[in-house]
């Protein structure tokens, strides 16, 4: 007769059992299913990671060659690291080499804080600098499924706020 009972008890959940899936499930649904409905595929903060390292790279180089010229190109569908043997002023001469463009993805672009435009040539003088845009602090807007921002100081700090 104990058998019975005991059998009888393992054929169903108790209710902590129950209380513990459906929170589960909550969470699940609260933390994860919105990451695939969104309209942005591209992280904001994946993004400017990824550009201020870009920026970072042309500001190094043109430290390292002072001979050479590097600017960073930004478009409304992507930014490539464009890499030149002369600079002419305050602008780059003579196109050796382009580096892969870096596409964006589910509407995310950088833009301008002064003017709000998303294309525009970002270069350093031999000082590690800001020739072009000229800006100092807030520079620029990174738009995916936030919008954060990218400062460059006059000496050439670059830093994400």
């Amino acid at each position: 007769m104990d058998l019975n009972c005991s059998t009888s008890r393992l054929n169903g959940f108790t209710l902590v059992e129950l209380v513990t899936t459906i929170i589960l499930i909550g969470i699940v649904s609260v933390v994860v299913l919105p990451r695939f409905f969104s309209s942005s595929s591209f992280s904001a903060y994946t993004l400017r990671n990824e550009f201020i390292s870009e920026l970072r790279q042309a500001q190094l180089r043109a430290l390292n060659n002072t001979d050479r010229c590097y600017e960073v190109n930004v478009t409304a569908t992507g930014y490539q690291l464009r890499h030149y043997s002369a600079r002419a002023g305050n602008s780059c001469a003579t196109l050796i080499r382009s580096e892969a463009i870096q596409g964006f993805n589910g509407g995310a672009s950088i833009s301008l804080v002064a003017s709000a435009s998303q294309s525009f040539n970002i270069t350093f003088d031999s000082l590690g600098r800001m020739l072009s845009p000229s800006c100092a602090g807030v520079c620029f807007n990174i738009n995916a499924d936030d919008i954060l921002k990218v400062a460059v100081e006059s000496e050439g700090y670059i830093y994400a706020l």
